[in-house]
């Protein structure tokens, strides 16, 4: 072999060698980050937001806590871990788009905070490559990467915060190649991207006039039900009608599980769990929480607060009307309280058809 050929040969292994160990290194940090992320169990997550939630601006401080919801990390994990993660799926009689790898880019839109989304994923994702600590305090470190996200979208840290909690759980249950790899883009109307965090505080507090004799008004009081803020998509109930049976009448379907109107119904008695909302605004607004509701809340695995007579997460079956309200809708519904919590206590639940019968039997089952 001539020295030409041998030079030019150990010039690409000393190449090779470079770019693998800057692979390897990288490949540390970006598992080192995670790893540390993956240390949060669910309690921990709340107990995060609740330390953060005064930092939180107001407009993002209840919907924060309902994404989380919608997206419990104790469910994630158990289906990931599942040895058949379809018999396990079939088993919680799940429905709809559950898995945030469906809509990394997408899922907490009803948040303010969304609007910074792009700048957010810049940030944790370049966090992720420069992580090089198992130390950290995560409270700090939630601040650290809003400030920079505020910086980036020349707002102010506190409408940055939910964004980042929101961002990092994506990241924890999709993975950084997944996170990485989405978009980064948001489609909002102009009007929206235009108002402030304290002009939708403004709208949210604004409740129906009845007009000049609205107090003598009794059955006959309509109050709107706002179900998708963005878009400015409304419905009409009557005082004491039920979230669900007013949604009913409008031709307007979110998803395949919509059969009426744009929440999901299959039994309107509290035994099927397809019509949870969650309750951005207007949560006063709503009849006090009956323990049937609450109980059933439990066995579907939404998980009220306990002793809270106004909870953000309601059946909208059960749900009765007040006054105007802003609720958000989850892409689907489960019935896992008993296997992923065990906190259930036995409720009467009394189906009325024949799809409801069947959750009930998954739900006794989930019970046993």
């Amino acid at each position: 072999m001539s020295s030409d050929v041998l030079q030019v040969r150990n010039l690409l292994i000393r190449i090779n060698i470079f770019e693998l160990k800057e692979k390897i290194l990288i490949n540390i940090m970006i598992t080192r980050f995670e790893n540390f992320l993956n240390t949060l169990t669910e309690n921990d997550w709340s107990e995060l937001i609740t330390d953060l939630l005064p930092n939180i601006h107001e407009v993002d401080r209840v919907p924060i806590q309902i994404w989380f919801r919608f997206h419990p990390l104790s469910l994630f994990q158990y289906l990931e871990n599942a040895e058949d993660r379809a018999i396990a799926e079939h088993g919680f009689a799940m429905k709809g788009k559950y898995q945030l790898n469906d809509d990394i880019d997408g899922s907490h839109s009803f948040l303010y905070g969304h609007r910074f989304w792009g700048e957010t994923k810049s940030s944790i994702s370049s966090r992720i490559d420069s992580f090089d600590s198992d130390s950290g305090q995560w409270v700090e470190e939630v601040k650290q990467i809003a400030k920079s996200v505020a910086i980036s979208a020349k707002t102010d840290e506190s409408q940055t915060i939910a964004i980042v909690l929101a961002g990092l759980m994506t990241l924890a249950q999709v993975g950084s190649d997944a996170f990485k790899a989405s978009n980064g883009t948001i489609s909002l109307p102009k009007a929206v991207l235009n108002s402030s965090a304290n002009q939708i505080l403004s709208n949210r507090a604004k409740d129906d006039s009845q007009g000049l004799f609205g107090f003598l008004k009794t059955v006959n009081k309509q109050y709107t039900v706002t179900f998708d803020e963005n878009n400015k998509r409304t419905f009409k109930a009557v005082l004491d009608q039920e979230i669900a049976t007013a949604a009913a009448k409008i031709d307007y379907l979110t998803d395949d599980r919509c059969s009426e109107g744009p929440i999901p119904v299959e039994c309107r008695s509290a035994a099927c769990g397809t019509c949870w909302v969650g309750v951005i605004s207007g949560k006063d607004r709503l009849a006090d929480v009956e323990e049937l509701e609450r109980k059933a809340l439990k066995t579907f695995g939404y998980n009220p607060i306990d002793n809270d007579l106004k909870p953000f997460i309601r059946l909208g079956c059960r749900a009765k009307v007040h006054g105007a309200v802003t609720i958000t809708i989850p892409t689907w519904n489960a019935v896992f309280g008993k296997k992923i919590y065990d906190n259930v206590e036995k409720a009467v639940l009394e189906p009325v058809t024949t799809t409801a019968k069947r959750l009930r039997d998954t739900i006794e089952g989930a019970m046993k």
